[in-house]
């Protein structure tokens, strides 16, 4: 305490510094996942549409960026009556509080990044088919509306939040919302050509670039410690710092058990280590555990993260049995071990119900789900969401673009 007073400061004013500071480093860690969606995506598009997708998700955490700015931050977070469904409207990120224990700024910055993550969700999703310019204008929409929105409702204070609703870091109200989006708009969208035959055949799209894709999962996986553990939202006494790296023990145990289990099941089911498959079981198994990171042992954990990279499998398979054409396994990865996630918080946490959760997802889901559909019907009846026959065979990056990203494996035709 005397060499603090030698300094000029208070334990207040150190714990105020580092709060902000694991803020900060937490909402960078969780910028980074959006490298890592960029890279899972390219490699799961085949090389002509590479570009396009790269495209998207630079574009994408830009317009999140800006929208939440001016608007999106303010309809979550401020000024908005306890336990109501209607926000203020205001713009910008209000005033500093009083009491704050962080910087007003990091606590925007930390919330901005997860905006953008349920709109990367969408993008995979969608991929290989839908007009650039379409996808943007939806982004803008998402990211500025819908999400802050459903993200007062819970987080902010809301009526969901009030019923007794129970998501820490964000299974349903990031993950389960992105992939609502997403399943509106590919319903809208149809399959890509060629995905589906006659007589139920499901004729498989290989992606062009297995080490990228694999590069991008272990950056979601490394960032994924700045979304659950920033998520605790302190670190500054012994209780929260505890608790930070519990959370990041029960989230590495997730997705690792995530990964082994899909692996077993490919295993089992096709004879074959499925890699694609695997992925996305390590990535089911974090988004499960995002629900609640802190309460679960690390054994229950690595049961959650085991159930859902199972899980993830079968439904990546169901979806493409009723033609739910999604070229990265967006919707099961994020939508199904979301809420499969949110099931089971009650089985470690006194605090939440089976029906509080279930009234949380539906309300989320429902919300998300409807106000997407509208606003991508509305697309589709102006300026349209899916590229012509044309476009989609030979390449986004032509049409959209005009740069491939891998040029020495394309034919040029020369006149001499």
């Amino acid at each position: 305490m005397e060499e603090l007073t030698k300094l000029g400061l208070t334990v207040t004013e150190l714990r105020f510094a580092l709060d902000t500071f694991y803020f900060l480093i937490s909402g960078a860690l969780v910028m980074w996942m959006a490298a890592g969606f960029a890279m899972l995506e390219a490699g799961l598009v085949r090389s002509k549409n590479t570009t396009e997708i790269l495209t998207k998700n630079v574009c994408l955490y830009s317009i999140a960026c800006v929208m939440y700015l001016i608007v999106g931050y303010n309809i979550m977070y401020v000024d908005n009556p306890e336990a109501g469904w209607l926000p203020s409207l205001g713009s910008l990120i209000g005033t500093q509080a009083g009491d704050a224990d962080h910087a007003l700024e990091s606590d925007f910055f930390f919330q901005v990044v997860f905006v953008a993550t349920a709109m990367s969700i969408v993008s995979g999703a969608v991929a290989e088919r839908m007009k650039l310019w379409a996808f943007l204008i939806f982004s803008v929409v998402m990211t500025g509306f819908i999400y802050p929105v459903e993200g007062y409702w819970t987080w902010g204070g809301g009526f969901v939040s009030d019923a007794g609703f129970v998501d820490f870091a964000g299974s349903g109200i990031v993950h389960m919302a992105g992939a609502a989006a997403a399943i509106a708009g590919v319903l809208l969208l149809g399959p890509r050509k060629g995905k589906y035959g006659a007589n139920g055949q499901v004729n498989p799209i290989p992606g062009s670039n297995l080490p990228l894709a694999t590069l991008g999962m272990f950056i979601l996986w490394m960032g994924w410690f700045g979304f659950n553990g920033g998520s605790q939202l302190l670190v500054s006494d012994a209780e929260n710092a505890s608790a930070v790296a519990k959370i990041f023990v029960n989230t590495n145990s997730a997705a690792a058990f995530g990964a082994v289990s899909a692996l077993i099941v490919c295993r089992l089911v096709w004879g074959k280590a499925d890699l694609t498959m695997i992925l996305n079981g390590a990535l089911a198994g974090l988004v499960a555990i995002t629900a609640d990171p802190l309460s679960p042992s690390l054994i229950v954990s690595g049961v959650i993260g085991l159930l859902a990279g199972a899980l993830v499998i079968f439904s990546i398979v169901a979806f493409d049995k009723i033609k739910i054409d999604d070229p990265v396994g967006a919707i099961s990865v994020h939508g199904v071990a979301g809420l499969f996630g949110l099931i089971l918080v009650p089985v470690s946490n006194a605090d939440a119900t089976l029906t509080g959760q279930l009234f949380g997802a539906g309300v989320i889901f429902t919300w998300v789900f409807l106000a997407s559909l509208a606003v991508w019907f509305v697309l589709k009846m102006t300026m349209g969401i899916r590229v012509s026959d044309e476009e989609e065979y030979n390449g986004m990056d032509v049409s959209d673009c005009g740069v491939d990203a891998y040029p020495e494996f394309v034919t040029v035709k020369s006149g001499g």
